[in-house]
């Protein structure tokens, strides 16, 4: 069954399955409408797609998964089945840990302690103001606890809403807040060593893990407002990842742990390059999705495989079964980047025609342009050509690609400084502030249209 609700387009990968006479049904939880798992009917009228689905075993005794193709159009394949490990690891300790720094047994730090998930005074209502809370949570073990917990709130229907149209959303801060230790250890990207050992790596990816929470809280929380054309799916996309980068960061920090427990996550020193292109890319979604996901995410599609090995031939099995985790779950996250900047760019051409004008916004064309105003450089292979075709990007979108970006006159923001612990006064500022201009589940399967 197709994952979107035919009714405003909820998600429904988490959806309850309940057995009635006739036979199991799906049901919304937004709106509780049921359909029919077999059919797709709903006894509200509406239908749901469904697919047949078999397994049949083959000469050589190997399963095969078969499944019918959607009605319209022809040559569709199956690009990708594989199962999807939804695990978090325990979180282990941080290097803002004053007990862990005088080297006795970690215990959690003060600071998630002290401050519940949900907060006392001022809870969120809405996917928008959990969106912005963990925006401002400095300690990163409470971020990922706030996002499991936002994520299952919006999964479950138990927001009051989106919150995106309301005209006194919050804003998002320009920086993702940090805590002390964090702060302390930020430098210059090309001031970071390029050292080779396991924990180096280790906690090297799980800083780009903890920016790339932040980044898919941010393009919900800083373009939902003044995109009001964004369907429910977008935000069932972004909360998904969010979910995601949350779930690899507790697995890499988990590792960093038991493979060096005297260099904890925020002891060595990282850098927040990341950040800077979304600052860069902060006044358009076009330009955030071209960057980060189709850019940022699919160069890690390139060099995770090398990564892997790395690990594989140091015989770190463990962590070889992280990466290849992570490694599946990018996949689909830039799947996800491709499928909305294809879907601006329609959306664009809509926008243009409802104004009587005549626009053709060609998806590869634009990526190009994008890249073009807001990357600095050669995007150099080697590509991974086949996870990037299971995303939906084909050599064209990167063959021959360079940005330039900073060759003459900056158009684009500053980069912002990191700063430890949240904004002063910042349960009032989201009061005040007024907007301005500024899938989940055991088995997943993406289909390709050629």
């Amino acid at each position: 069954m197709e994952s979107a609700c035919p009714h405003l387009g909820a998600d429904l990968s988490h959806a309850d399955i309940e057995e009635f006479d006739t036979g199991a049904v799906a049901v919304c939880p937004w709106h509780r409408y049921d359909f029919d798992l077999r059919t797709g009917k709903s006894e509200t009228g509406l239908r749901a797609c469904t697919y047949a689905v078999e397994v049949r075993r083959d000469e050589d005794g190997v399963d095969k998964v078969y499944m019918e193709a959607p009605e319209e159009g022809s040559g569709w394949r199956i690009v990708e089945l594989r199962p999807v490990s939804e695990e978090f690891a325990d979180p282990p300790p941080l290097a803002s840990d004053p007990v862990l720094a005088r080297g006795e047994d970690a215990r959690p730090t003060p600071q998630q302690d002290d401050e519940p998930v949900v907060p006392i005074e001022n809870p969120p209502t809405t996917l928008m103001q959990w969106a912005v809370l963990i925006l401002n949570t400095p300690n990163p073990r409470l971020k990922v606890e706030r996002t499991k917990h936002a994520v299952h709130l919006f999964r479950t229907g138990k927001l009051k809403s989106i919150g995106n149209k309301s005209s006194n959303a919050p804003r998002p801060p320009d920086v993702p807040s940090r805590d002390d230790a964090y702060s302390r250890n930020v430098v210059d990207p090309s001031k970071v060593k390029n050292r080779r050992n396991r924990a180096s790596m280790l906690h090297a990816l799980a800083n780009i893990e903890q920016w790339a929470i932040d980044l898919a809280w941010d393009i919900m929380a800083r373009f939902g407002p003044v995109e009001h054309d964004l369907p429910p799916a977008f935000f069932a996309d972004f909360t998904k990842m969010a979910l995601d980068e949350s779930k690899h960061f507790t697995l890499l920090t988990s590792r960093l742990s038991a493979l060096s427990p005297s260099t904890p996550y925020g002891s060595m020193p990282v850098h927040a390059g990341l950040w800077e292109s979304a600052t860069v890319t902060s006044h358009s979604l076009l330009s955030r999705l071209a960057i980060i996901h189709l850019v940022h995410e699919a160069r890690g599609l390139d060099v995770n495989p090398a990564t892997i090995e790395k690990f594989r031939k140091a015989g770190d099995t463990e962590t070889v079964k992280v990466m290849e985790i992570i490694h599946a779950d990018e996949v689909t996250h830039v799947t996800a980047g491709h499928r909305w900047f294809t879907w601006a760019c329609a959306q664009e051409e809509l926008n243009a025609k409802n104004k009587g004008e005549e626009v053709v916004v060609d998806p590869v064309k634009r990526f190009r342009e994008e890249v073009k105003k807001g990357w600095t450089g050669d995007i150099k292979g080697p590509f991974n050509v086949e996870a990037r075709e299971m995303a939906g990007l084909t050599p064209q979108f990167y063959e021959g690609l360079s940005g330039e970006l900073g060759l003459g006159e900056k158009s684009y923001p500053a980069s912002a400084s990191i700063v430890a612990g949240r904004p002063k006064n910042y349960e009032e500022e989201i009061k005040e502030r007024d907007v301005v201009g500024l899938t989940s589940g055991l088995a997943s399967v993406t289909l390709q249209y050629e």
